[in-house]
């Protein structure tokens, strides 16, 4: 499996950006499709955004959609998700994970297609 280390989270005022990074080990990233949850407290963790292995699709969230991009470089082993226009309901913590599900086209959504996990990352958006 491989180890994810999401950075970046933080507090923010509503309409502001953050850009989350999610660096993993080892030597072969570019073989995992990498995704972004988020679990907000009382609430079951949902599906944010994924990337396929070679960056080509992206699948979002209805609820985030137009406002979160997420980008990839498998040259530094790290995914990344620019968020934008945020408002208070963004407010959780956010996590990596990664999946050797599907094919290098497939951009993964279940969280039962993600293998490894990282530890997460608060974003608080104030309003």
């Amino acid at each position: 499996q491989v180890q994810l280390v999401e950075s970046g989270g933080g507090l923010v005022q509503a309409g502001g950006s953050l850009r989350l990074s999610c660096a993993a080990s080892g030597r072969t990233f570019s073989s995992y499709g990498m995704g972004w949850f988020r679990q907000a407290p009382g609430k079951e963790r949902e599906f944010a955004g994924a990337i396929s292995r070679n960056g080509a699709n992206t699948v979002y969230a209805d609820s985030v959609k137009g406002r979160f991009t997420i980008s990839r470089d498998n040259a530094k082993n790290t995914v990344y998700l620019q968020m934008s226009s945020l408002k208070p309901e963004d407010t959780a913590v956010y996590y990596c994970a990664a999946s050797r599900y599907g094919t290098s086209w497939y951009a993964p959504r279940s969280p039962a297609d993600f293998d490894s996990w990282g530890q997460g990352t608060q974003v608080t958006v104030s309003s």
